[in-house]
């Protein structure tokens, strides 16, 4: 098969369209003919290297992935069936998978991160992570949602507990988990204050959905919210830009009220004052990915419509670098999409 790889760590320029082997799935496994998968910035990290973590060479990255069924061992899914796929992979059988809880397992892995994922023609998976899709939901769609729309759900829905009627705050709003957590939020009844950084941008958070936005760059965030909020603040923020806008998240929320963090793409250095955490009884709360469960309980919503990822562009799998560098300038609203 075609497969995007790298072979040691470095810029985008590291990557090599090349001729890889055809993976073979065992038991439990599906092998998946790869239509569409979408970037990440977990992509990125892979490819520069990461500290103590040891990424297999050569190497294909990509956790977000749609395609159809190509080969089914076991006979649980007939070939041609479309599906995208759920990018956590676990061992299924400790305490945390059994419990509900897979995303806490001990040897939780993110497609493509120490496995190879869906830079390539074809792909292999545990038969588990195999979500069908409906007809009418297209392959660029279906690997846009699943990474995004599950961090979202995870952070808002089984974290920070959201409830109709609370101010959510969403950090740069036209990133893929920022428009995701836009949508979220609204469906669940909240009003959605969120940031941008470009008139476009700020556009499109609006027209997902966002009641207002911010220019994170020309204004005080915080300033601005009690603005909004009539110096009340906020019950919720979507926080994951990290360092440069830790601060800011913090003094935006109302008493009461819960910053969830899934990411510090600015940096991880945070500090907070603990007087204002506990005087002002805040909650600082961490998610990473979700569920198999929540993935399946946010889809519905996604096959109805109610849900729909932003796609930026879409590109051939020959121009993996370009995608990289894009997303790394800052230059994607929503998800860009490889296309084997």
């Amino acid at each position: 098969m075609r497969a995007a790889r790298f072979h040691a760590h470095g810029g985008p320029e590291v990557f090599r369209l090349e001729d890889a082997p055809d993976p073979v799935p065992a038991a439990g496994q599906v092998l998946i003919r790869v239509h569409a998968c979408a970037l990440n910035h977990l992509d990125l990290w892979q490819r520069r290297g990461l500290d103590r973590v040891t990424i297999p060479f050569p190497h294909i990255s990509g956790a977000d992935v749609s395609g159809e069924v190509a080969e089914a061992p076991g006979g649980e899914l007939a070939a041609g069936t479309r599906v995208f796929l759920q990018p956590g992979l676990s061992c299924g059988r400790c305490a945390s998978c059994l419990g509900g809880h897979d995303n806490m397992c001990a040897r939780y892995d993110v497609l493509g991160y120490q496995s190879d994922g869906g830079y390539a023609e074809f792909v292999r998976v545990p038969a588990v992570n195999v979500v069908p899709i409906p007809d009418h939901v297209s392959f660029v769609d279906a690997a846009a949602f699943p990474l995004t729309f599950l961090t979202a759900w995870h952070m808002l829905v089984a974290r920070a507990k959201v409830v109709a009627g609370e101010t959510v705050l969403v950090l740069a709003g036209a990133s893929g988990v920022g428009q995701a957590a836009i949508q979220v939020a609204r469906l669940f009844g909240a009003r959605v204050i969120a940031t941008a950084g470009t008139d476009a941008k700020r556009e499109r958070a609006m027209n997902l959905g966002a009641a207002d936005v911010i220019d994170h760059y020309a204004s005080d965030i915080a300033a601005e919210v009690r603005r909004l909020t009539d110096k009340r603040g906020v019950d919720v923020v979507v926080e994951h830009v990290g360092q440069a806008t830790w601060a800011k998240s913090v003094r935006a929320l109302a008493p009461g009220g819960r910053l969830v963090t899934c990411g510090n793409t600015t940096g991880w250095e945070a500090a907070i004052d603990l007087r204002f955490l506990f005087s002002r009884q805040l909650s600082l709360l961490g998610s990473y990915m979700g569920t198999k469960a929540e993935l399946l309980s946010a889809a519905p919503f996604f096959f109805e419509g109610r849900l729909r990822p932003l796609v930026d562009g879409v590109l051939p799998l020959a121009e993996v670098g370009d995608a990289h560098r894009r997303l790394e300038a800052g230059e994607v609203s929503g998800k860009l999409v490889l296309a084997p």
